[in-house]
């Protein structure tokens, strides 16, 4: 249904003992030379860059994280960390910052939790636990609550149909649902809403969306704003929006991340390098088409500077 066109796909006529040896002189020695370290890890695929750390072990007997670590800083170094991760273990560690410490970023849990499809659901949840000995389900239940916490458990149990399952009679039904739930009664009845939303495939809720407007005469983004409130509305949003467009929520995401005072460098960097190499091409045509300018003059233009401005564009491409 979507058009996922990637920034980033593996480099033709790749040699990871070479790029190794290329990297290994960038850091050896006095200085380092960034612009080498962002030609190379920017322009291959995740699994090149997993294959390039390999060889740099063995041919050097050195982890290439700990000298990127050594040699970089700031959030030059993040993004570079970033894209040295294997994509589950990055949005892993991703979660687990969120719901780490003090107070809980709601938004970040949406965002990286919401868009998925059941068989990525499932990676997630098992690299969380592979990774930090607790099962997400239980991370996320001591950090929210409420609704919230009951749709997000729905999403991570992997209760949602399998992609491309639909029924246009359910549909029906499940509009006349909503409508009921929300609009046809005194107060919201919200587990009707994050039932359905947690349940149906993305194909089937854009056709119960659609039987919502025949049905009511509005959308379902006007619905759930008169009905719900606070991030369990968040949530329901970017299931919404990743149903009509996943790469319109990114470019959203985006925006959002560079407008006003300050940049969240970490949604930048974390929705630029984990969208790279799955749809962060038809998110940059979303963004102009949005925005009414390109996503490339959005980020020269922010606060972003020096090797970690180069990074981010060289993942974004120029053209």
């Amino acid at each position: 249904f979507f058009e996922s066109v990637p920034t980033v796909t593996p480099h033709e006529g790749f040699n990871a003992a070479e790029d190794a040896t290329t990297l290994r002189q960038a850091m050896k020695g006095f200085g380092t030379d960034e612009q080498a370290i962002i030609d190379i890890l920017t322009a291959r695929s995740n699994g090149q860059r997993q294959a390039i750390a390999k060889a740099f072990l063995d041919e050097y007997g050195r982890d290439i994280i700990e000298d990127l670590k050594s040699e970089l800083g700031g959030k030059f170094e993040d993004v570079i960390l970033a894209l040295m991760k294997p994509p589950n273990e990055y949005l892993c560690k991703e979660l687990n910052k969120a719901m780490d410490g003090v107070g809980t970023n709601e938004s970040t849990l949406v965002e990286i939790l919401c868009p998925q499809s059941n068989e990525a659901v499932k990676e997630i949840v098992a690299a969380y636990e592979e990774l930090y000995d607790r099962p997400l389900a239980e991370h996320l239940c001591t950090e929210t609550s409420g609704n919230f916490r009951r749709l997000l458990t729905l999403i991570i149990t992997g209760v949602r149909d399998p992609i491309g399952a639909t029924d246009a009679d359910k549909a029906k039904e499940q509009a006349a649902q909503l409508h009921e739930a929300g609009e046809g009664k005194l107060g919201t009845d919200e587990e009707v809403f994050y039932r359905i939303l947690a349940h149906a495939s993305f194909d089937q809720l854009r056709l119960i969306f659609d039987e919502y407007k025949e049905l009511s005469g509005q959308t379902i983004e006007q619905a759930l704003k008169h009905e719900l409130s606070g991030e369990l509305l968040e949530a329901m949003n970017c299931i919404v929006e990743c149903v009509q467009s996943p790469a319109a929520f990114f470019a959203t995401r985006l925006h959002k991340a560079m407008d006003g005072m300050g940049t969240d460098d970490t949604t930048l960097i974390r929705i630029v390098v984990s969208r790279s190499e799955i749809d962060l091409e038809t998110i940059k045509k979303e963004f102009e088409r949005i925005y009414n300018r390109t996503l490339l003059s959005a980020i020269k233009e922010n606060e972003t500077s020096g090797d970690y401005k180069h990074a981010l564009v060289a993942l974004i491409g120029e053209a």
